[in-house]
């Protein structure tokens, strides 16, 4: 029914040690050529965080609109989750008007 990943078989463990391994080598034989180009790599690594982060909870877009402008995620109407989200809604206006 479901395939196993590569990364839960046996050959796992050999190729982890091996990926680890070169990339210890790696570092120590050319940090000062890693260290001049980091701050790039860093930038650079901000637009795959974005994607790859985003991609817990569906994107942007994937939200049903309800009501006033307010967005709920893939919650049923009627659900317990919707009704939590309605009462703290209220209960955030209640405490926003009485403060001001």
């Amino acid at each position: 029914m479901f395939e196993k990943s590569f990364w839960s078989s046996p050959r796992a463990i050999p190729a982890l040690f091996l990926i680890g391994a070169a990339s210890y080598f790696l570092l120590m034989e050319h940090r000062q050529h890693l260290f001049q180009w980091l701050p790039f790599l860093i930038l650079g690594l901000c637009p795959l965080m974005h994607m790859f982060m985003h991609g817990g909870h569906g994107g942007h877009g994937n939200h049903n609109q309800q009501g006033q402008g307010e967005k709920i995620g893939d919650t049923a109407p009627g659900s317990a989750e919707e009704k939590a989200y309605r009462r703290g809604l209220e209960e955030g206006k209640n405490s926003s008007n009485r403060h001001h």
